[in-house]
């Protein structure tokens, strides 16, 4: 029987988490080149729930605006008049007495990666000895996994954070009132975060921006306290929030930048940028820096040469092994050589985050921080996040229906984090028979996300498309008939063959060799028919089932 606490896992991921099922048999696929004999990640499923205690705190912060829920406001995260008022934000925490002042701060921004990244980076500078509050968004089971503290990263306890919302509960209150109530959920709780850190005396905080980055709750970080600011990738994601283009959304993300401090991220010479990037995109976000007189560290510069070079399996779980070679000469001369660094964070676009944020850390030495290639090493490898290419254990597929299949968990939800996942199988999964599960929120581009799974050339089986909650709420929900019609318009460009309307049962007789389309809100339901057509489909092939789904708060 699927148990809640299991339903609460595959419904959390936020925005849609890809559920990847393998079905085992004689002819289990081999990774390059060691067999791949099980996976699983060691990882405790939890409940989802808060505990009684943090129901105050949860009621007060759903009475706020929450546009993880609602959706952002079109320009809200440019620079302009129509973007959100930063301005309300710099009062919240001048009433609180700017405690973002009392620590450097690792700021990162970026269309995708910034929470790999963000979570890489802490762990590096845990593993250096220093104390270190993470901030990021948005989460998968509870609200305290935004925030994390100590060596170990855990989320935040419950103990530690409600002593402190109720000591600045007047405060918040108060500003409230003066806000005529704008302020909205994420400002509140970031206020929240960067006042825990400052009362926990961390030495370095690292915070992910939630959107853009200019007019980001996040950005109210002044230039004295900036460690590094971090551009991980632009891509087309909330284009109608960040301006419509390419280019504004570079912009946006590029108010994180301040003067005199390195920005982290891609592909030359001055401040941290992960890339690659359009040369025309690098080139607003150098021009940027320059301005600000900036020096850049480019994860994507020539001298760094990063590779996979297979991926063993370590105590049950797959670890991609990695050379990662960081040779920079220009700007900020750095050298870093890491090999056989064996990371749980698994696919290029995850190497690419490793390596982003061994420039991070070479940033911060060359600014005087004291964290040793050794420590850089640990810290990548400890690394690893829910939903981010996660397998579950055997015992975690049985208990959602499937025994003896991989599954795989991942958050992708753009056409580019769908191409990175296609990647990530391509690498451990040469020949396996495919069946995914997928919800989307209803702001994403669904047929392009669509079009890069039917051009990859993987055998799909079926495709099943459902529905789930995100943040919590339906406004942001796509039906599972509007998914139907985007994965019909992306097959008839693709050349695709969906059968509509073929019953479970005959899905695996002789003949039915075309991929099935199958729309159901249920998500369980959805999870049952994946597994039932890779049993009739079975053979003497491996197969594998992927899962989409969003958030629960």
């Amino acid at each position: 029987m699927l148990r809640r606490e299991h339903m609460s896992i595959l419904k959390a991921v936020y925005e849609c988490c890809t559920m990847l099922y393998c079905r085992k048999t004689s002819s289990i696929p081999r990774i390059n080149p060691s067999i791949f004999a099980r996976l699983g990640q060691n990882r405790a499923m939890g409940t989802g729930s808060e505990p009684p205690e943090m129901r105050e705190l949860i009621e007060y912060l759903e009475n706020l605006k929450n546009y993880e829920k609602l959706g952002m406001p079109r320009n809200a995260g440019t620079d302009s008049d129509d973007g959100f008022d930063l301005g309300r934000m710099r009062r919240l925490m001048d009433s609180l007495g700017n405690p973002q002042s009392k620590y450097k701060v690792v700021h990162i921004a970026g269309t995708k990666g910034k929470g790999s990244t963000a979570a890489f980076v802490a762990n590096i500078l845990r593993e250096a000895g220093y104390s270190v509050g993470c901030y990021t968004s948005p989460h998968v089971r509870t609200i305290r996994e935004r925030m994390s503290l100590g060596l170990a990263g855990d989320p935040i306890s419950a103990n530690e954070l409600l002593p402190l919302f109720h000591g600045i509960k007047r405060i918040l209150d108060k500003a409230l009132e003066s806000e005529y109530g704008y302020l909205s959920h994420f400002e509140v709780f970031t206020a929240i975060a960067l006042t825990l850190f400052a009362e926990k005396s961390v030495d370095i905080a690292v915070v992910e921006a939630g959107l853009g980055g200019a007019r980001d709750a996040t950005n109210v970080i002044c230039s004295s306290g900036l460690a590094a600011s971090v551009i991980t990738t632009i891509g087309e994601e909330h284009l109608a929030a960040l301006g419509g283009s390419l280019e504004s959304i570079a912009i946006a993300k590029c108010g994180i930048i301040k003067h005199g401090r390195p920005s982290i991220g891609s592909t030359s010479k001055q401040v941290v940028i992960g890339g690659p990037f359009l040369p025309h995109i690098e080139e607003i976000i150098r021009d940027k820096a320059s301005s600000m007189c900036s020096p850049v560290i480019s994860a994507s510069d020539p001298g760094n040469r990063s590779a996979i070079k297979c991926i063993p399996i370590m105590n049950g779980k797959p670890r991609q092994s990695c050379h990662i070679v960081c040779h920079i000469e220009e700007d900020i001369p750095l050298t870093v050589d890491l090999p056989d660094v064996k990371l749980l964070m698994l696919g290029n676009h995850q190497l690419q985050n490793a390596v982003t944020a061994t420039c991070t850390a070479s940033c911060l030495n060359h600014q005087g921080w004291s964290i040793s290639d050794a420590a850089i090493r640990a810290g990548l490898e400890r690394t690893q996040l829910l939903g981010r290419s996660q397998f579950l254990t055997p015992d975690e597929a049985k208990a959602v229906g499937s025994p003896g299949s991989v599954i795989l968990l991942d958050g992708a939800h753009t056409k580019e984090s769908a191409k990175a996942l296609v990647n990530t199988i391509r690498l451990l999964f040469l020949e396996a028979r495919l069946v995914l599960v997928v919800a989307m929120a209803s702001d994403k581009d669904h047929v392009g996300f669509a079009r890069e799974f039917l051009s990859a050339g993987h055998q799909l089986e079926a495709v099943c498309l459902t529905e789930v909650d995100v943040a919590g709420d339906k406004h942001r929900t796509t039906p599972a008939s509007v998914l139907k019609d985007c994965w019909f318009r992306a097959s008839k460009e693709q050349d695709a063959r969906f059968f509509k309307d073929l019953s479970v049962r005959s899905a695996g007789t002789k003949g039915n060799d075309g991929t099935i389309l199958v729309a159901e809100s249920s998500l369980t339901t959805c999870l049952r028919i994946g597994g039932e057509i890779l049993e009739a489909r079975r053979g003497d092939r491996t197969g594998k089932r992927e899962i989409k789904g969003s958030p629960k708060e």
